[in-house]
């Protein structure tokens, strides 16, 4: 696995490009935001000591930010037969973030609205 140090921590470069959605990465340009979000990514048994510092990140571009999320979680449907219990911790992280900054998940909007039509 590449890694890179940055600011006294270890960062996955797979993560962190799945992250920025770049395959080529200047470490110097990634914005705090996803430092904290690669390292609950890769160790998911952190998430629950970052709860208040993931609720309170400044995100300029919400939209664009929530990309983050689904990247994430598309990756660990695509790679769930791969390491089960890897990515599912993945993807619970990523659903958890993504509803702890918006509310909901944008993948299950529409399920809502599929059960309340067969009903």
């Amino acid at each position: 696995m590449d890694v890179i140090f940055f600011k006294d921590k270890k960062y996955s470069l797979k993560t962190l490009g799945l992250l920025t959605g770049q395959k080529d990465l200047d470490i110097e340009k990634i914005h705090n935001n996803i430092l904290i979000i690669a390292e609950v990514v890769d160790e998911p048994d952190k998430l629950p000591y970052f709860l208040e510092d993931i609720k309170s990140l400044e995100i300029e571009d919400p939209e664009k930010f929530r990309f983050v999320m689904l990247r994430v979680q598309i990756d660990s449907q695509l790679h769930l037969n791969e390491d089960i219990e890897k990515y599912h911790k993945r993807l619970f992280v990523s659903q958890v973030i993504e509803k702890l900054i918006y509310g909901e998940l944008l993948l299950d909007a529409g399920k809502d609205e599929e059960e309340d039509e067969e009903d």
